[in-house]
């Protein structure tokens, strides 16, 4: 019997010209929406970049144990402040989080553009679900995006990867003075990505839990030359 495909989420969207080549899928952080990272489009954008359509989707509303049961906008629960704690994610909730991701993907397919020329991208838990779904890729994206944010289960993540996973190159960005993921809990990911084969781009700023003007500079240089290679 066929799996059945989970509902596509609600996003929003915004194309930086006519029939694009390219897309973005970018998730973001917990208890945020899809508008979160809209307003970077104009620092990260190039000039001679194909027409792209970047999609941000919306996460499910669901209680997330660490802020009280509080219910809020999240990839998946938290259980545990401590990044060390086996269970501290939810499993089931990254599951159903990667399977709406590439509900995502598969819909930018089907409009047409294919996988190589897809980015995944997320923010904190955003980026922690881009990390968890871009391991078991069998088809390659065009490049993994992971801004101050960690590998949720690294033995789960050894045992959904896929070996074509590892052709899709990552960039990595955190915060040194990070108060709520800690740049050695993003450092730590980024090693373990290295050990299984990825080309990972690991870079740290002198920020707390954000985004800067020169990280998003960065990530665009990043970008320019995986669009120049395609």
């Amino acid at each position: 019997m066929a799996q059945a495909q989970p509902d596509l989420l609600e996003a929003i969207e915004r194309e930086t010209g006519p029939a694009p080549r390219w897309s973005v899928v970018w998730l973001h952080g917990l208890g945020a929406d899809g508008s979160d990272f809209v307003p970077i489009l104009p620092e990260l954008v190039r000039r001679d970049w194909p027409a792209m359509r970047f999609v941000f989707p919306h996460a499910p509303v669901r209680p997330v144990t660490i802020n009280n049961g509080m219910r809020m906008r999240a990839w998946y629960d938290i259980r545990d402040f401590d990044f060390d704690a086996v269970d501290r994610a939810d499993d089931a909730g990254v599951e159903e989080s990667v399977a709406q991701v590439e509900a995502l993907i598969a819909r930018e397919v089907e409009r047409g553009t294919p996988a190589s020329r897809i980015f995944l991208a997320g923010f904190s838990q955003g980026g922690a679900i881009t990390l968890a779904a871009g391991v078991r890729r069998r088809e390659p994206l065009a490049g993994l995006v992971g801004l101050s944010t960690y590998l949720p289960s690294p033995r789960r993540a050894a045992d959904t990867l896929a070996d074509a996973a590892r052709a899709q190159p990552l960039f990595m960005g955190h915060g040194t003075q990070d108060p709520v993921v800690p740049f050695q809990a993003g450092e730590r990911s980024a090693q373990w990505m290295r050990g299984q084969g990825f080309e990972v781009e690991f870079r740290g700023y002198p920020m707390p839990h954000s985004v800067c003007l020169e990280e998003i500079r960065d990530l665009g240089d990043w970008m320019s030359r995986r669009i120049a290679a395609d």
